[in-house]
């Protein structure tokens, strides 16, 4: 795990969903409006809301703005995944095994989900 103490789940979640925010702000040049991460076994889940740039917006009018959009922000991602498996690796203690994501024009959303090679959720008690 990370070099400071993390005593809850919910906490490593506030700290996954804080650094993509920071994430998404640095490489992809605008940030979230709404962060959200769920630590489901070995998966990290996470939901991001209000991703979309107003060009974007307006480009995604049609079915090939639509898929315009999905492929640049795909390929962004992607290109960045060598910084984003870093800030997972530096939460988590874990090594990104897979990673997928997809992003919907419509309501503005992108949900990123990670598995890792262990059961991170096994750490933390059954009753948090």
């Amino acid at each position: 795990m990370s070099d400071f103490e993390v005593k809850t789940k919910g906490q490593l979640e506030a700290m996954i969903s804080k650094a993509l925010v920071s994430f998404e702000k640095e490489y992809m040049g605008r940030g979230p409006v709404d962060a959200r991460t769920f630590i489901i076994r070995d998966v990290l889940l996470i939901r991001l809301k209000g991703v979309l740039t107003l060009a974007e917006k307006h480009l995604a009018k049609d079915e090939e703005g639509v898929q315009l959009v999905k492929q640049v922000r795909t390929r962004l991602l992607e290109k960045s995944q060598d910084v984003l498996g870093g800030l997972i690796k530096g939460i988590t203690g874990y090594p990104i095994q897979s990673f997928h994501t997809d992003i919907s024009t419509r309501t503005g959303e992108r949900f990123i989900v990670i598995t890792l090679p262990e059961d991170l959720e096994a750490r933390f008690s059954a009753g948090e």
